[in-house]
């Protein structure tokens, strides 16, 4: 079944399109595959965690620090923020098993009030909710950087193999 040419594509067009353009711009990044696989797997590392604003900011300097390629971090944490609709639900996961990690159960209620800015900057917020939720997203994080590490590196290496005159 054909597409007229005046239809409008998609929603999933669209964003598959998008996808494979970001594919083709990370494989056309000059860099080594070690460098590549390194920036995309510590952004989506940094994109677990609970760190909203500085999520971006980290992945580059870390990147940079580790000699991984800044742009492929900058690109895999904005990716990884396409699950925004779904990063409620992954922050309450991270966030009982960072419990279950620091108590040795999982929480009975979770209930959590609206917080204003000036919550943040209290210590009992920080003990109670974001250190439970920043141990979890470091559960869940490392493991999902290492598999991302693994698989990109070996893609960009079979793509640069292919592709050598």
């Amino acid at each position: 079944m054909t597409q007229e040419p005046s239809a409008k594509p998609s929603l999933w067009a669209r964003f598959g399109n998008w996808l494979r353009g970001l594919h083709v711009r990370v494989m056309a990044i000059q860099d080594t595959p070690h460098s590549i696989a390194l920036g995309l797997a510590i952004g989506i590392f940094f994109g677990f965690t609970p760190l909203l604003s500085l999520k971006t900011l980290l992945s580059i300097g870390v990147a940079w620090l580790f000699g991984g390629n800044k742009i492929a971090a900058a690109v895999s944490v904005q990716l990884h923020d396409l699950l925004f609709l779904f990063m409620p639900a992954i922050y309450l996961w991270e966030y009982r098993l960072g419990y279950w990690v620091l108590h040795g159960q999982l929480p009975r209620r979770v209930g959590f009030r609206p917080l204003a800015f000036l919550d943040y900057v209290h210590w009992d917020v920080f003990f109670r909710i974001v250190r439970p939720t920043l141990i979890g997203s470091l559960i869940v994080g490392l493991p999902s950087a290492a598999i991302v590490y693994v698989v990109c590196r070996s893609l960009v290496a079979r793509r640069r193999l292919v592709r050598a005159p």
